[in-house]
């Protein structure tokens, strides 16, 4: 990449056994750049999409994390872990009698009562602060972690197939929710359903909003300037578009509001996008006004 002032979104595929952390460092050292963020973390153990904000374009990762997203998941019936994934101690296993009792029936059965809207409560090992400190952070020194369940959508809880695996059953499925959904918990909610525990074996995220982990890079070849979505495209995606004019765009690259009309009904940002196709800023309107809500430098070089 050359120069270190570069702006845009980058998709990556988080192999596994790394850090979220781990990939914004090695994108840092390739980018040229300590301005890198991310939308949304990837526990080691799970590999797939992330998506990074290179420079000026991480303020647009705010708006990206709260994305609906698409997973596919091992879930394995039989026993339960401390952390509800296979990186935790295992808490109990059931004997393999009662895992093969369990009737395909009564699998549909528990994943239909946790599709839709629900009340979930976290896995103990999540990032949710208690008391200042990452829940996570709590349970590993051996506190006792309580989290307060919260409302999820899950569009989608779609059994793809099922096998026997050494006494434990593995149920490979494919999930659609909204953000702040753990899989985990999914995984440990099934498993106490049906009185054998579950916990989570495998992890991958293949969306998040419009974005698919299709068109991500690969961390060990990642070329960022070649791989970098430029600003306006990604707003484009997310937002309707405003088309300003060359004065409008200056009078908002300034920070002036806008005598202007939104340009689908609705409401939430729309990206304004200059002539040149640069995007200046996302605005909100209220009637005939279009208010600044985050503007963008015009002294990077866009993707």
């Amino acid at each position: 990449m050359t120069g270190a002032n570069r702006s845009g979104i980058l998709l990556v595929d988080k192999p596994q056994g790394i850090t979220s952390h781990d990939v914004v460092s090695r994108t840092r050292k390739r980018a040229g750049t300590r301005k890198v963020g991310h939308a949304g973390t990837l526990d080691p153990m799970a590999t797939g999409l992330l998506v990074l904000g290179i420079n000026s374009s991480t303020r647009l990762l705010t708006f990206l994390v709260g994305l609906d997203k698409e997973y596919f998941a091992t879930i394995r019936l039989g026993a339960s872990t401390s952390t509800d994934d296979a990186e935790g101690e295992t808490l109990r296993t059931a004997n393999a009698e009662s895992v093969a009792a369990v009737h395909p029936e009564a699998i549909r059965t528990a994943l239909d009562s946790l599709s839709g809207v629900i009340s979930q409560v976290p896995s103990s090992v999540s990032a949710i602060k208690v008391d200042g400190k990452r829940a996570y952070t709590l349970a590993r020194a051996g506190e006792t972690v309580e989290l307060a369940a919260r409302a999820v959508t899950i569009s989608a809880l779609e059994l793809l197939g099922s096998r026997a695996t050494d006494g434990f059953l593995d149920l490979d499925v494919r999930v659609e929710c909204s953000s702040g959904t753990y899989i985990r918990a999914i995984a440990r909610d099934l498993g106490e359903s049906l009185g054998i525990g579950g916990h989570l074996t495998a992890l991958r995220r293949t969306k998040i909003g419009p974005f698919s982990v299709s068109n991500a890079a690969e961390l060990e070849t990642l070329d960022v300037a070649a791989s970098l979505l430029g600003p306006a495209d990604v707003a484009s995606r997310l937002f309707p578009v405003y088309t300003l004019s060359a004065a409008e765009a200056v009078d908002l690259g300034h920070g002036k509001r806008l005598h202007a009309i939104r340009p689908v009904d609705g409401e939430g940002p729309v990206a304004a996008i200059a002539p040149d196709g640069r995007l200046v800023g996302l605005v909100e309107f209220t009637a005939s006004i279009a208010k600044p809500l985050v503007n963008f430098p015009t002294d990077e070089v866009l993707a």
